[in-house]
Order: structure tokens, then sequence, then C-alpha cells
């Protein structure tokens, strides 16, 4: 039997978890809840003791298995070490080099899990074919990868690709969640567009559909939109015009071949990818408009995808 590797995506709620063929076959995927109380002091634990759990009920030998990968919904250092998870209530640990010592020393790397998304969809997803793509995720916020050369950039700090905070709008007046003004979450995340709509719904008397919504949604205006409601096809430029204009910032940073976009709000899909595709083009210059904006594919499986990559390609 060939080598496998394991691919770990820890969630607020449930931890994901895939087995994999280096080769890049999933063979099995399953779930174990996210236990946080006591800082989440249980998770990695629970993590181990079902890795073990279903290897040995798959008569898998540990000896098979050349490593697994950890995504975490937070920043991960160069070291793998996580500062402050908020989502599971970890401060000042390695979860990787713990997961390590409970499966016997096991090789762990760990990442940031919009990160690893991005790199799952470079893989086997919507970036596919592509070695330089920008993974944007539109949903109760934004979230980012970015995957240059193949690598995953992460940077000093594990900040990389947190593109949801840039800030692209100096003169915004409310504050973002991250305690900033003018973030790109702020008006391209599925609450950023419905905060949008109401603002725009309550300065004018333009008859639209949305105003009969009972408790109105981002897709509530990208579906209007797409059936020509004439206020909602407005706000849907308004928006793809600025989350454009943040792509256009990354541009120049990594100059993707690709923007994959996912996330909830992404299932309007080709109303927001060529709209946006339209705006970018009028922010960017030279070859930077020959860049492609696509749709995610693996949905929520492109974070194990993306952890078992972390390992398939380095084991030895």
């Amino acid at each position: 039997m060939g080598k496998k590797c394991i691919g770990i995506d820890v969630g607020g709620t449930s931890v994901k978890i895939g087995l994999f063929e280096t080769t890049g076959d999933l063979l099995l995927k399953w779930e174990v809840p996210t236990r946080k109380e006591e800082g989440g002091k249980y998770i990695i634990g629970d993590v181990a003791a079902s890795i073990l759990k279903t290897l040995e009920e798959k008569q898998i030998p540990m000896e098979e298995v050349v490593g697994a990968g950890l995504g975490v919904p937070g920043p991960v250092m160069p070291d793998g070490s996580v500062e402050v998870c908020v989502n599971l209530g970890w401060h000042n640990v390695n979860p990787g080099k713990e997961l390590s010592a409970l499966l016997g020393g096991l090789p762990v790397k760990s990442g940031n899990d919009a990160n690893v998304a991005a790199l799952g969809e470079m893989w086997q997803g919507g970036g596919k074919g592509y070695e330089n793509v920008a993974m944007v995720t539109l949903g109760t916020g934004v979230g980012g990868g970015i995957i240059v050369g193949g690598k995953m950039i992460s940077g000093a700090h594990g900040y990389g690709g947190e593109i949801g905070h840039m800030c692209i709008n100096t003169h915004e007046t409310e504050y973002c969640n991250c305690g900033k003004r003018g973030c790109l979450e702020q008006y391209a995340s599925a609450t950023g567009i419905v905060r949008m709509a109401k603002k725009a719904l309550e300065a004018s008397e333009e008859d639209s559909v949305l105003r009969k919504a009972d408790s109105l949604t981002a897709k509530d205006v990208l579906d209007a939109a797409k059936f020509g409601d004439a206020f909602a096809v407005k706000l849907t430029e308004d928006f793809c015009r600025r989350l454009a204009r943040g792509l256009s910032f990354v541009s120049c940073v990594t100059d993707p071949d690709i923007f994959v976009i996912g996330g909830g709000v992404s299932k309007a899909g080709s109303i927001i990818t060529e709209t946006v595709k339209k705006y970018f083009d009028g922010y960017v210059f030279g070859s930077q408009k020959d860049t492609k904006f696509g749709l995610a594919t693996l949905g929520n499986d492109a974070g194990i995808y993306g952890c078992a990559k972390l390992i398939i390609g380095t084991e030895k």
C-alpha cells in the first residue's frame, strides 16, 4: 500500500480531518466536535485520539503515514506557534508540536486556515494549474490566502493574506470588528453588503424588491441584481468595485495568475467574478490585466486538501 498523510482543519464548531494518499487522493474524511471549554485545551487531544482510532479501525500502521498538516483559525508563526486563536480560546500554544507528541513524533506542519484553503484550491481546486494564486473568501468576514511559486505566504508574524483588513476607505466613520475603519471586510463581506444595502435604502426612496425582504441578506441583494432590480444592480456594482480595488492592491504586491473567490457570497457565481474583473482591469496596468478570476470548487474540503498539501511533496 502507498504512503498516507493527514489533513486537519480546525474550525470553531468542528474539526475536519482527511486521510489522503500522498498522490493526492482523498481516501476518507470525518469530523470531531471542537471542544472550546477551558481555553480549548481538549481540541488537540481529541484530534489525536480520533486519528489513532481511525487508523486502527482501517488497519493502517503509523509507519505508512508520512505526516499531518494542521490548519488553525488564527495567525501561525514560522515555528508553528500560535499567539492567539480567539475563536478557540488558545493563547501562546504550539498545536502542531503538541499533536506531533501525541502521535508518536509524526511530523506536523501548521498554517492559518485561510492560507491552507488557498493552498488546497491551488492544488486540486479552482486554482489548479497555477502556482501563483490569491484566494478570497467572502463570508461573514473577508479572508484571504496567498500562494506564490506554489508556496504559502504567511509572513513574519503569520498575518500574510489578511486581505480583509486592508484599508480601502480612509473616510469611513464606522468601525470594523478588528478595531480599524475602512477595511475591505466592511464592504465585501456578506455582512458588509447588507450594511451598505441598508444604508442605501435609508438614504433613497428608489423602488426596489429589497424593500420587501423580511430580513435582508447578501443573497437577497445579489439575487435581485441578477433579476435586473436596478437598485440591487447599483449595490452589486459598488460592492464589486470596492472588492476590485482591494484586489488590485494585492495584485501589485503578489501578481497572481488567478484570483479564486470562495465563501458563501461566491455562490452568486459569475455576476461577481465578471463584475469584479471589469473594475479590476481599470485599476491595474500592463499584463496584470491578464489576471484571471475564478470560483473556488472544493467548498468546505479546501482546508483539509491544503493541510495535506503542506506535507505532500515535502515528505522524505
